[in-house]
């Protein structure tokens, strides 16, 4: 036995089974028990953990705390649960067990529905609290065990989360739209007071866990009921939390207040930007976005981590071969580069990576974009403005009379764009901008559907570099192909992490461009393409599915 039944893990007894199963020194032991006298009241596996000793029964393998808790969940006879914070549904489990109970014992709640309401402890003997729970909740409660640190950390945030999204909706249904309206009015009272500090907090939680699962995104959509919370890690959507909807009104307020937009307006689309200072210190810039809908304004908040300013073209897996002939395109003083791809394929980090290269004292560098994805103090940077008749065309022309050496166009929308791109191009400047195309070669027809001429094509393209983003393996379970068949906590059980880029990379010949006339084919272009090296999307990602990057199922995902 580990422990006498209804009592705490005991770190000797833990101890003993271990060297009893021949998965620890004698040595060890003894350096455990003199860790847990500097350190008492901790829980024996985190002691034990924090030796980071190799366990014997699995060479090259460690007793990390993970392999602990799995290890003592077997010896309890209870699953083990690899708590990943978005799988935890806040919305029915937030308010079951009251505060002090959750943490005089422990233990948090992980899941409820008809059939009981699971919670999760690390100490699996302990069973005082039982039937207590069973009997408040007037439902079975099925056990599970988890990490003592996530169930500490989890229980924390997720009772200051309840208290918060409780308190907010209970003052919102008092006073439906007040908050609003003091913050159109600038009013102040004790009440609205309150009302901030709990949006605030919910504000703070919303942007640290978002950091913390590395989204990109954030997604605040209203629905009749509610207002749903998604987050977008590594391309894909993950729901988060369902908010009340009076809480959710009074979050899209608080974001466009914050972001100097005109509150008081919710018929149009807005835009938006500012930097928020998080509880750990750190800085995130955010890009607001606002659009109407029959339940509310839609919001969706972009995030900007500083410390990835300076990423280069190795984080975006543009390296090799690829990568030298790039630069090599970059160095040219004039003719345009084209960066292709949807929406979303990390067309504008490779730009930025690129200008962040050219960039030098001696050069006058100048961007026009809409809106400014990246506030760099390394370019001059210029913001589309409609209202003002700034379009990318008319911001171009004012750029040349700036005596620039290279200029970025955020994006070939439009005839009259693509002319004054051209025109740049041919008197002397080096042009980069991004076209919405599925390839290279794709980028050639375009610029002929939008009207630029066969000779001014083929005097001024210089290269495309079509692109897309794969998920990665996550490195510390090599795609979820673990012996114990569970979750790992680095990918949260999807076998990825982190992104990188698929790259094509046209560099077009005088062979090619001579074939470039009125009515040539996509397909023409390909073959000529191909016949002279070009390394297509998809064989960009056999490459890396070779040197074990990614997946032949994500590759395929992504590239069709």
């Amino acid at each position: 036995m580990l422990t006498d039944e209804y009592h705490a893990l005991d770190l000797r007894r833990v101890l003993d089974t271990l060297l009893a199963e021949r998965r620890l020194h004698a040595a060890d032991a003894f350096v455990a028990l003199e860790r847990a006298q500097q350190q008492p009241g901790g829980h024996p596996l985190e002691t034990l953990a924090s030796l980071e000793l190799p366990d014997r029964k699995q060479p090259g393998a460690q007793l990390d705390l993970d392999t602990l808790c799995q290890w003592l969940a077997d010896k309890a006879g209870q699953p083990y649960l690899r708590i990943e914070p978005l799988q935890v549904d806040l919305v029915r489990t937030g308010g079951l067990i009251s505060p002090g109970f959750a943490e005089r014992h422990g233990i948090l709640a992980v899941a409820s529905d008809d059939t009981g309401v699971t919670v999760a402890s690390a100490q699996p003997f302990q069973r005082d609290w039982e039937a207590d729970l069973a009997q408040s909740l007037a439902r079975p409660v099925l056990r599970v065990l988890a990490n003592p640190v996530l169930i500490r950390q989890l229980t924390a945030t997720c009772l200051r989360l309840s208290h918060s999204v409780q308190g907010a909706h209970a003052q919102q249904r008092a006073s439906l739209g007040d908050l609003e309206q003091l913050l159109e009015q600038g009013a102040r009272s004790p009440a609205s007071d309150s009302q901030d500090e709990h949006i605030a907090h919910i504000v703070d939680w919303l942007l640290q866990y978002a950091i913390e699962q590395r989204a990109s995104d954030v997604h605040l959509e209203p629905r009749r009921q509610h207002g749903q919370l998604r987050y977008r890690i590594d391309g894909l959507l993950h729901d988060v939390y369902a908010f009340p909807a009076s809480v959710s009104l009074a979050l899209v307020s608080r974001f466009k207040h914050l972001g100097r937009m005109d509150v008081a307006e919710k018929r149009r689309p807005q835009d938006g930007r500012l930097k928020s200072r998080l509880a750990t210190g750190s800085e995130v810039e955010l890009r607001l976005s606002t659009l109407p809908t029959p339940f509310g304004e839609k919001l969706v908040l972009r995030l900007f981590d500083p410390e990835q300013r300076n990423e280069g073209f190795d984080r975006l897996g543009l390296d090799g071969a690829l990568l030298a002939q790039w630069q090599a395109l970059l160095q040219r003083r004039q003719g345009i580069l084209l960066v292709t791809g949807p929406t979303g394929s990390g067309k504008t980090s490779t730009l930025y990576a690129s200008l962040k290269r050219l960039a030098t004292p001696e050069v006058n560098l100048c961007t026009i974009e809409d809106p400014i994805e990246r506030l760099e103090p390394a370019f001059n940077q210029l913001q589309v403005q409609p209202s003002l008749d700034l379009g990318f065309a008319n911001g171009v022309r004012a750029l040349l009379r700036q005596d620039p050496d290279i200029i970025m166009i955020g994006e070939i929308r439009d005839r009259e764009t693509a002319q004054v791109a051209v025109q740049a191009a041919l008197t002397g400047h080096l042009v980069l901008s991004t076209l919405h195309t599925n390839d290279a070669c794709g980028a050639i027809t375009r610029l002929q559907e939008l009207g630029v001429a066969d000779y001014l094509v083929k005097a001024t393209l210089i290269g495309v570099m079509a692109q897309r983003l794969v998920r990665t393996l996550c490195s510390r379970c090599q795609g979820c192909a673990r012996l114990d068949h569970s979750p790992c906590r680095a990918c949260r059980g999807t076998g990825y992490h982190g992104r990188t880029g698929l790259f094509e990379l046209l560099a077009p010949s005088e062979n090619l461009l001579a074939q470039v006339g009125p009515g040539i084919e996509l397909a023409v272009l390909r073959r000529q393409a191909v016949a002279e090296g070009l390394r297509d999307l998809r064989q960009c990602g056999e490459e890396k599915v070779a040197r074990g990057l990614t997946s032949q199922a994500e590759v395929l995902r992504v590239c069709g």
